[in-house]
């Protein structure tokens, strides 16, 4: 009978096998495909205060199981009896092998015989990241409850020491890299808000720090961990004095769901994923790319990622029909493929604090409906879209006035009012049908290509009270949610999804599953913005980061970049527009003409291929480099610059590029130059700033390999 297991990704083994006492399953390996992995065993050591089960690197572990250490699982039954003894049922276990992938199913019993437990392991052969979650099911006639059901434990081979790098911020700075060193403690993120929430990102690199209790780490051995989850959740990172793992724990955050799993009932977690890398940190990003790349982006066709314009900016609540037509004939000749309005066009939108909730076109801002603007874009050669929250409303509308039960609330406690709004129970089923109801209405009866669907305030006082799974509603909302986004999909598969809230509120790789492209920040300063989407681009994809080029200085960094910068920043993704065209100068629409022309030359690179960082986002010569696909070899490296005065520089700003084909010779732009990759990655490529005064965009073409 096999009680060893090994998972194949692309380049890399994931290995667990079962205890000899049969109480769960431990990690072997986890790293580069070696053939035949010895089974994970240490020497005997004195645990003193605990037991056994609270220092061996358990793949899951529950209450009753462990005592004294962390646990994922948290049961309490009837007449308090908590927690679960496990046993792993190696017999049932099943390893499904196909062309693209791996499957690993592993159940274990508990000690009453009434609950069953499944660890669930998923890999493919196209890249790197392991998927992990679990299944339990009440065989019970009585109900039991799961204060905590975390997705996985993660244990990773780093010693007693390492550093954890991090996505931190708030609204407008958002993606802020931060990392802590950490030894013997713990360390958590998350978010309590129904959603991913601005202030972290369920992802976390790891790497070993030398430590006199730890044993030594092969050079550039890193790991990533994120959760595959859109709703309140929590990652753990814990470093034990006993032992060489660290554990990295992550899901739903238990202190806003309880799941009451009734007589039958199963419960499935979210996916937690894991990826190793031997190229460090850098090599975790690359392969979160490559995965989201090959699993979770709609195809690359260019229309899944049109260059956009948004009107906000120009119009904010005052929207008419004839202003938003001059927008789109000037967007339209600078080469903008998709014209978007946002909020305002919606009957009773003339302020934020009414309308939302009553999803119908403004008849004294539409006369004839949004099908008059939407008809006249479409001559132009554009596509159309238009923003909607369709979570929220606001005490002022009439779906408010005709359900105000449908909202958020704690029985008779106030509500609580948050940009003069409300959220809407999205797990209630009336709710969700209306939502649905309303989304293909829209959608149907008017020219939309393009919905920006945002979400502007935390869930306050989630619940239902007087429903059993009413603590259930962090699931129930964010499940919801993605029912709605797979509905768009499934029935409106030429609608092009922007996932927003309130700038990078819920970004996540399921978000990233079910919509096109994702809306970062708030913040449109280009300096600022440089630096969240530098954070942005360390875990998630170029080719879903939609950015505008806006006049908006920033919250921050208030030194006036040039157009050219403002265009280089937003080009790093997926490049939007989004400023106020009218005020523009035909010299600057000129300009953004061209600049629109080459960021769609080169599109392909930028969004298919793998993307190097190179030097501090917030000092000079920070350069984004973009290695293209097979099909289009190019090189694209985006180089930023704070001075704009050249005539100042005592040395010439140069830029060395690490992956460019070896043995090969580039051309440079239109510039005549050619050089080798191993000249430009040691000597370096002197920056012109032909684009810009501070900053370059270089093109680098093969032109042939040397012998």
């Amino acid at each position: 009978m096999n009680t060893q297991w090994e998972l194949q990704t692309r380049r890399t083994a994931y290995v667990v096998s079962v205890l000899p006492d049969g109480s769960g399953l431990v990690p072997d390996h986890w790293g580069p495909q070696m053939g035949d992995v010895p089974r994970w065993a240490e020497p005997y050591r004195f645990s003193g205060f605990t037991t056994a089960a609270d220092v061996t690197p358990l793949e899951y572990a529950s209450d009753g199981q462990r005592h004294a250490a962390f646990s994922e699982l948290l049961v309490a039954r009837p007449d308090s009896y908590t927690g679960a003894c496990w046993t792993v049922l190696p017999e049932e276990a099943t390893l499904t092998r196909t062309s693209v992938g791996e499957r690993l199913i592993v159940p274990l019993l508990d000690e009453t015989g009434e609950l069953t437990l499944e660890l669930r392991f998923q890999t493919s052969l196209t890249h790197d990241v392991v998927r992990r979650s679990i299944t339990m099911t009440n065989r019970g006639g009585e109900a039991v409850e799961l204060s905590r059901a975390f997705s996985g434990a993660w244990n990773l081979p780093l010693g007693q020491k390492v550093r954890v790098d991090y996505l931190a911020g708030s609204w407008a700075r958002e993606f802020q890299r931060r990392s802590i060193d950490l030894g013997w403690g713990t360390f958590s993120i998350g978010s309590r808000q129904g959603l991913t929430g601005l202030q972290s990102s369920p992802v976390v690199t790891l790497t070993a720090l030398p430590d006199m209790d730890s044993n030594a780490v092969p050079e550039g051995v890193a790991y990533g961990v994120a959760l595959d989850w859109s709703g309140s959740w929590r990652l753990q990172v814990e470093c034990s004095p006993v032992g060489q793992h660290v554990r990295v724990s992550t899901g739903v955050h238990e202190d806003v769901c309880t799941v009451v799993l009734e007589a039958g009932q199963t419960f499935t977690s979210p996916d937690t994923l894991g990826v190793f890398s031997a190229q460090g940190p850098e090599g975790v990003m690359q392969a979160w790319h490559e995965f989201q790349g090959a699993e979770l982006a709609r195809g690359s066709a260019e229309n899944r990622r049109p260059v956009v314009y948004n009107s906000w900016m120009a119009t904010f609540f005052d929207v008419t029909v004839e202003h938003q037509k001059q927008l789109a004939r000037i967007a339209a000749d600078i080469g903008v493929e998709t014209f978007v309005v946002d909020d305002g066009w919606f009957v009773g939108r003339a302020s934020d604090d009414a309308g939302l909730g009553d999803w119908a076109p403004d008849p004294a801002k539409f006369p004839a409906g949004l099908a008059e603007l939407a008809e006249y874009v479409a001559g132009l050669g554009m596509s159309f879209g238009i923003w909607i929250e369709p979570e929220g409303v606001n005490p002022d509308s009439d779906l408010y006035r005709c359900h105000p039960d449908w909202v958020y609330r704690a029985g008779e406690r106030p509500l609580e009012l948050i940009r003069h709004q409300y959220v809407l129970d999205l797990g209630r089923s009336d709710v969700h049908d209306w939502v649905a109801d309303t989304l293909r209405s829209l959608v149907s009866s008017t020219g939309i290509t393009y919905l920006k669907w945002d979400m502007n305030r935390p869930v306050s006082d989630g619940g239902r009270p007087g429903d059993r799974h009413g603590r259930e509603w962090s699931l129930q909302h964010t499940r919801n949610y993605y029912r709605l986004l797979d509905m768009l999909r499934l029935e409106f598969p030429h609608v092009v999804v922007e996932a927003c809230s309130s700038g990078g509120g819920r970004i996540d790789n399921a978000v990233l599953a079910r919509a096109d492209v994702v809306w970062a920040s708030d913040e449109v300063g280009a300096r600022d913005r440089l630096v969240i989407q530098d954070g942005f681009l360390s875990a998630y994809p170029a080719s879903a980061m939609s950015s505008w080029v806006t006049d908006d200085v920033g919250h921050r960094d208030r030194l006036t970049p040039s157009l050219g910068y403002r265009f280089a920043v937003a080009m790093c993704g997926v490049l939007g527009i989004g400023t106020d065209l009218l005020a523009w100068c035909q010299s600057e629409r000129d300009t953004a003409q061209r600049m629109i022309s080459t960021y769609k030359d080169v599109r392909a690179v930028l969004h298919r291929g793998q993307l190097r960082k190179h030097g501090d986002v917030r000092l000079n010569g920070y350069c984004l480099e973009y290695n293209g696909p097979v099909d289009d070899p190019r090189t694209v490296l985006i180089v930023f610059d704070r001075d704009r005065d050249r005539t100042r520089d005592r040395e010439i700003v140069r830029v060395h590029p690490s992956g460019l084909l070896p043995g090969t010779r580039y051309s440079i732009g239109g510039s005549g130059t050619t050089i080798t990759a191993e000249a430009a990655r040691h000597l370096g490529i002197p920056v012109a700033f032909s684009w810009a005064p501070d900053a370059d965009v270089l093109v680098l073409a093969p032109v042939d390999a040397m012998a």
